[in-house]
């Protein structure tokens, strides 16, 4: 542990040991569960103190209402009022510690969210569908080609947001392999040099896109963000931002999406027999499926108290959204996965009210698609391995398997 963290964990002092605090990250029976020390802070304190993987003190929110409030909060942001100071949550160059400036982050963002939510927008993203439709057929058309066992991940589940995401914005698909290379490099926590060289280098590209777009503009994205009233600099970050998030979560909800079903047949069956249950699936999927063994980083910019606990300015707070989803106080036998589960309260794998993510609609399109068409096109699919035998991304933020081997 460096000195500052060593010194900054001094300074804030906990009424409790610090060696009996929980620390993070929690260890997990399988990629397919999330932590069980998730569900006994549920049941006993759904708001706690926990060590950071960084060795700092930070707040746990793991339940579902007690989310909500610190998504709804707005003195809760990810810039921290003393920066240098502010507690680590780990190595990570995305999320590992503050961003932004706290006298202009809620300004900025909601500044942010009005220029881009059009082009995100549920009726922009439905039009999209029957286009991501194509890109669908035609991928597992080319799956269909090949001699099983074939891995999932290369010829379906990665190209598919990958391709979306380059005609939405306005990305060569030609470049794929390069800024797939960037975003997996980013997501690196052994090696925190390596992930902020890649974070700069895919600004860098983007920069380079929109600079194209304001000579030659095209019906797409980048070229909307090329106008906008910004630095390039921040514009470019933006935009690195976009391509990044655009692709990166949808290829493992798809990836889970599939090992949850081939895990529960007789969903995978259901949903066989009644197309109409897709909506339902996909929903299921977004709130069991917990690729990633971490949390979405907050601090208070002034005392704010969430489910009862009193939250002082400065300090972090973590919203695991994978274990408010599986709030026993919201959803009936959590751990089950039911497509036939009652759509009652959303799911927050999307996150809640102000930070609500902008791409949702176009997530819940791409996965719609997905699940209405695979298990039709193979309804013998299956994997080609144990599950056991799947290997995980364990030093990638994101997480999810290296490859999903499967057979028909």
């Amino acid at each position: 542990m460096d000195n500052r963290i060593a010194d900054h964990s001094a300074d804030r002092s906990d009424p409790a040991d610090p060696a009996d605090l929980p620390r993070l990250p929690f260890e997990r029976s399988s990629p397919l569960d999330v932590p069980e020390m998730y569900r006994t802070l549920r049941t006993t304190e759904p708001v706690t103190r926990v060590r950071t993987q960084a060795g700092d003190f930070a707040w746990l929110v793991s339940g579902y209402e007690e989310a909500r409030q610190a998504f709804a909060d707005p003195r809760l942001g990810r810039s921290a009022p003393d920066p240098d100071r502010a507690p680590r949550i780990s190595d990570s160059v995305l999320i590992g510690g503050p961003r932004g400036d706290v006298e202009t982050e809620k300004a900025e963002h909601e500044r942010m969210r009005r220029m881009l939510v059009p082009a995100f927008s549920a009726r922009r993203m439905s039009a999209l569908g029957p286009h991501v439709q194509e890109l669908v057929d035609g991928l597992l058309d080319r799956m269909a080609e090949q001699s099983p066992p074939v891995d999932l991940r290369e010829a379906f589940s990665l190209p598919l947001p990958v391709l979306v995401i380059c005609e939405l914005l306005g990305v060569p698909y030609d470049d794929r392999a390069y800024f797939r290379k960037l975003a997996d490099a980013m997501t690196d926590l052994a090696d925190r040099e390596r992930a902020g060289a890649a974070k700069a280098e895919l600004t860098g590209y983007t920069r380079e896109i929109l600079a194209g777009k304001r000579a030659d503009p095209a019906d797409d994205v980048f070229s909307d963000m090329a106008t906008m009233e910004a630095s390039d600099d921040e514009i470019a970050s933006l935009a690195a931002g976009l391509l990044f998030a655009g692709h990166e979560t949808t290829v493992n909800r798809i990836d889970y999406g599939v090992l949850l079903m081939l895990s529960n047949p007789s969903q995978r069956d259901a949903l066989i027999a009644d197309p109409s249950l897709t909506d339902a699936a996909v929903e299921e999927i977004l709130r069991m499926a917990a690729p990633g063994n971490h949390g979405l980083p907050r601090y208070a910019h002034e005392d704010v108290t969430i489910g009862g606990v009193t939250i002082r300015r400065g300090e972090a707070v973590i919203i695991v959204t994978m274990s408010a989803n599986r709030d026993e106080r919201v959803f009936p036998e959590p751990d089950r996965f039911d497509i036939g589960r009652p759509l009652g309260e959303q799911q927050l794998s999307f996150g809640y009210a102000a930070r609500y993510c902008i791409g949702a609609s176009l997530a819940r399109v791409e996965l719609r698609s997905v699940f209405t068409t695979l298990f039709r096109r193979f309804p013998t699919l299956a994997l080609a391995v144990p599950v056991e035998e799947l290997v995980e991304r364990e030093a990638s933020l994101t997480g999810g398997f290296t490859r999903i081997p499967v057979t028909w």
